[in-house]
């Protein structure tokens, strides 16, 4: 299995977070509209990052760390299992996840780390 076959299915839980499903979805809500607002956007290390700087709402702040927990373990996961290290995951993910399920008006790093909208 190479390491993007490996990252396809994890896209079906990227989100999702240790402390279970109900949080997970309120987290999901929370970015959700805070990325349909231009205020959250995905990075090019296949994290969540706020366009232009920090969130300012603690509600957003805690979600998007709760999903970025959840990636990450995520990420820390995939590269054990295809021996790299979770950085490279983490922008593999992007690459060949997170880039595809990019909605029209999203905001993503372009890989010079600027900020466009889809």
């Amino acid at each position: 299995m190479t390491f993007q076959t490996y990252l396809i299915p994890v896209a079906a839980v990227v989100g999702t977070l240790v402390a279970g499903p109900a949080l997970a979805a309120t987290a999901k809500a929370t970015v959700d509209a805070a990325k349909a607002a231009g205020i959250v956007g995905e990075q090019n290390d296949g994290y969540l990052g706020f366009v232009k700087g920090a969130g300012g709402e603690p509600a957003v702040e805690a979600a998007v760390g709760e999903i970025n927990a959840g990636r990450a373990q995520l990420y820390r996961g995939a590269a054990a299992k295809n021996g790299v290290t979770p950085e490279a995951a983490g922008a593999a993910a992007y690459q060949g996840v997170v880039q595809l399920k990019l909605r029209p008006g999203d905001y993503y790093q372009t890989p010079a780390g600027e900020w466009v909208q889809k």
